[in-house]
């Protein structure tokens, strides 16, 4: 799993698209960035989606801007708005 939260964090330092908020919500353009680089993105109720490993394995993950009091038991997106940086935070 450490080795897909580095994959997924090298992924948006240089992402296929830039975010727009006029364009899309926060949770849609991060869908569409994993998707364009092949991560299998499915329906999760822990969680506001997940990722399919091969062998049928899932993270679990949710988005935010506000990392405070974030839910250990599933993996965090966290934007910084101030500065547009993604980052992300495994389970424990």
């Amino acid at each position: 799993m450490v080795q897909v939260i580095q994959i997924i964090e090298e992924l948006f330092r240089q992402p296929p698209v830039a975010f727009d908020p006029a364009k899309s919500t926060l949770k849609a353009w991060i869908m569409f960035c994993l998707r364009d680089r092949g991560f299998k993105v499915v329906y999760a109720e822990r969680g506001d989606f997940a990722i399919q490993m091969r062998g049928g394995e899932k993270i679990y993950f949710r988005i935010t801007e506000n990392p405070t009091d974030l839910d250990t038991s599933v993996a965090w997106i966290v934007r910084d708005p101030s500065t547009n940086q993604i980052s992300v935070i495994p389970p424990s």
